[in-house]
């Protein structure tokens, strides 16, 4: 005669529960990491003088932004298509200096520079 274990509801219960939270977690997981792979933008960062501007543009996207340089030396432009980019600190729309294919990559920031004892800027005054 064979013998027979009897399973409880209760306990058979359990263990579906238990299964559908592994596929859930397992299922959530996954989703979480799609997101981030589906990233594809950058950030230029950087120091540059008060009271001026920075702009971006991609000649191979057409993005262009510019943001105003904060009141204490810094910039950043975020959310940027990945590619190469052309980086320009501006005086009221002139351009003074300008950095070069500045790579822009996926996730990431990349730090520009702007030295005016480098690129002898003329003063701003009055503007923050």
């Amino acid at each position: 005669m064979k013998s027979r274990t009897l399973v409880s509801p209760s306990s058979r219960r359990r263990g579906w529960n238990l299964a559908l939270a592994i596929v859930i977690g397992a299922c959530v997981a996954a989703g979480s990491t799609a997101v981030d792979a589906q990233s594809t933008t950058g950030t230029v960062f950087g120091k540059a003088p008060t009271g001026y501007a920075v702009a971006v543009h991609s000649n191979t996207t057409g993005t262009t932004r510019t943001v105003h340089v904060s009141s204490r030396g810094r910039y950043s432009i975020r959310e940027l298509p990945v590619g190469v980019y052309s980086v320009t600190l501006e005086n009221s729309g002139n351009a003074v200096a300008k950095h070069l294919n500045v790579p822009v990559v996926v996730g990431r920031g990349i730090q520009v520079d702007f030295d005016c004892a480098k690129i002898h800027c003329p003063e701003v005054v009055g503007k923050e």
